[in-house]
């Protein structure tokens, strides 16, 4: 097979101009292992940070090259270099600091989640609306390798009519290592498998109910669900279903991170890297089947790059591009709500043991 035909199309892509002035607001780990070196990777150009502890700041300001460190975010929104604010701060704080790029016409890069209550997200939303900005959410495993790999075999039709959506993760994740994460009572879902329903409505559309069930593990240092089973019925005969356990003592060699998209006339499977070997990480595989080319020949194209990092250029170089073009960025908080609807509507379900449709939140 030539190469160019079998190009998956998965790298992110950027925007012309490069060099529009970024704000960070936030300099925690997320901002330090994955937001800085993603935008240092893609040549963008971060000019200010701030954060509630100096120091951190200024010890990324440092090591990144970050021209200004500011005291408060009104004064990373205020400085004229600033055109793009990047929120990272918990999802309480988010309306606020948004309220204000708003105001000074900044566009923003949102962090997830949107908000910790619909009506929070949607005020984000009005607000983006009534001055006229471009706002975009930080969903980025819509750019990890076998996600974007996976769209484009889906887009070119080789799966067929799409009948099953799994992803499952079974690990062991410290939440309790994230001070603002240990006395929350919606975690599991609302700070992890968030990405895996975005992933899989980026994939297959949104589903009509959610029916979910979540639960603690004895002796875990942390107040919400640490395990969780979703299930997702999308119209007709599609499903989607994500079984997520951060509870696994093992080693690391029993680890596993997994995707599995089938249809009626393909299948792709493949791994999440970023969560194997963590905090370092491998790259993502993937492979396919499908009749359309050779019902009988596993694809095994090699992807480079990974979730942490990587993907981070995605959903900044997105808003980049909408604001290049004056369009709608893909990863938009309008659109944003869609995946947060599932997320409450997973919660409401836990709490009450039954389906609940996506448009009833």
């Amino acid at each position: 097979m030539e190469k160019t035909w079998l190009d998956l199309d998965y790298k992110p892509r950027l925007p012309n101009n490069l060099r529009r002035g970024i704000g960070i607001i936030g300099a925690g780990e997320i901002v330090r292992e994955a937001h800085l070196p993603a935008y240092q990777m893609a040549g963008f150009n971060v000019v200010a940070i701030t954060n509630r502890t100096r120091k951190k700041a200024e010890e990324l300001a440092e090591r990144f090259d970050i021209a200004h460190v500011y005291e408060t975010a009104e004064e990373v929104i205020n400085d004229p270099h600033v055109e793009i604010v990047d929120i990272a701060v918990t999802a309480d704080l988010q309306p606020e600091i948004v309220e204000l790029a708003a105001k000074a016409g900044k566009h923003v890069l949102c962090q997830k989640p949107l908000g910790d209550t619909i009506e929070s997200a949607r005020k984000i939303v009005s607000l983006c609306k009534e001055y006229n900005i471009k706002g975009a959410v930080n969903q980025q495993m819509r750019w990890t390798p076998g996600i974007r790999a996976s769209k484009t075999i889906i887009e070119r039709g080789w799966l067929g009519e799409l009948t099953q959506a799994s992803i499952q993760v079974n690990v062991l994740t410290q939440f309790e290592n994230w001070p603002f994460l240990k006395e929350i009572d919606t975690l599991e879902i609302m700070y992890h498998s968030i990405h895996y329903m975005d992933s899989i409505r980026f994939l297959y559309g949104t589903p009509e109910y959610i029916y979910a069930d979540g639960a603690r593990y004895p002796g875990q240092q942390v107040k919400g669900e640490t395990r969780t089973m979703i299930h997702m019925k999308f119209p007709n005969d599609t499903r989607g279903h994500i079984h997520d356990n951060h509870n696994n003592w093992a080693n690391q060699e029993d680890w596993y991170a997994t995707f599995r998209f089938e249809g009626t006339d393909g299948i792709i499977k493949g791994t999440n890297g970023a969560l194997y070997n963590y905090p370092v990480g491998k790259e993502d595989t993937l492979s396919f089947i499908s009749k359309k080319i050779d019902p009988s020949y596993w694809f095994t194209p090699k992807l480079s790059g990974k979730w942490f990092p990587h993907a981070f250029m995605g959903t900044m170089g997105e808003l980049m591009r909408a604001i290049e073009e004056d369009t709608q960025p893909e990863n938009s908080v309008e659109d944003n709500i869609k995946t947060l609807q599932m997320v409450f509507a997973a919660y409401q379900s836990m709490k009450e043991n039954r389906p609940v449709f996506v448009d009833s939140i």
